[in-house]
């Protein structure tokens, strides 16, 4: 399984590949960081994480695409930023047909470091050390979108046991009827 994480931001937008499957030792494919300037016009910064998502989904060819699920802030404006950025990225993978993942952030460290509250030394160590690099990688923003990836790698193969359990029990739905417009008769 190869996964996209993305870290959404819009000055510093994380970005890592990871490949594996659950229980084998995984591989860093790549990873990096888009920035865009923070006193550009904001029309132009998401276009920019917009090809900068392309480019990593064209390079890289995921077949999953995990984005961190954006969280209440303090800072509303950090917020907002974020959520764009993280809505460009699930666009973009959808526009493709490639199924996107949203994890939170303690669901992310839990999964990498054992703790929902670990801090970002903790999870860059741990995505050292699980990828088997030298050093963690830099800035944060790079190592919690491997992290990321790890989690969806780790995950998803429950997640989807879980969903198809539920999905043999759930009692069967009608078939919908669309409605008819209004003046008309059938």
């Amino acid at each position: 399984m190869r996964v996209l994480g993305v870290d959404p931001g819009l000055t510093r937008c994380g970005v890592g590949v990871v490949e594996g499957v659950a229980g084998r030792p995984l591989t860093m494919i790549g990873v990096g960081v888009l920035r865009t300037p923070a006193d550009a016009e904001l029309g132009h910064r998401l276009v920019a994480v917009e090809q900068g998502i392309e480019q990593w989904l064209d390079e890289h060819r995921p077949e999953f695409v995990a984005v961190e699920r954006v969280f209440s802030q303090h800072n509303v404006r950090t917020a907002m930023g974020t959520a764009q950025a993280s809505a460009v990225a699930i666009l973009c993978a959808s526009r493709r047909g490639i199924p996107v993942a949203l994890h939170t952030p303690s669901e992310v460290k839990a999964a990498v470091t054992g703790s929902g509250r670990a801090d970002k030394a903790q999870v860059g160590a741990m995505v050292t050390r699980l990828l088997r690099l030298v050093a963690p990688p830099k800035p944060a923003d790079a190592a919690d979108a491997l992290a990321l990836a790890i989690c969806h790698i780790w995950r998803a193969p429950a997640q989807n046991r879980l969903q198809q359990a539920v999905a043999l029990h759930a009692p069967p739905r009608a078939p919908r009827t669309p409605p008819v417009p209004k003046g008309r008769t059938t």
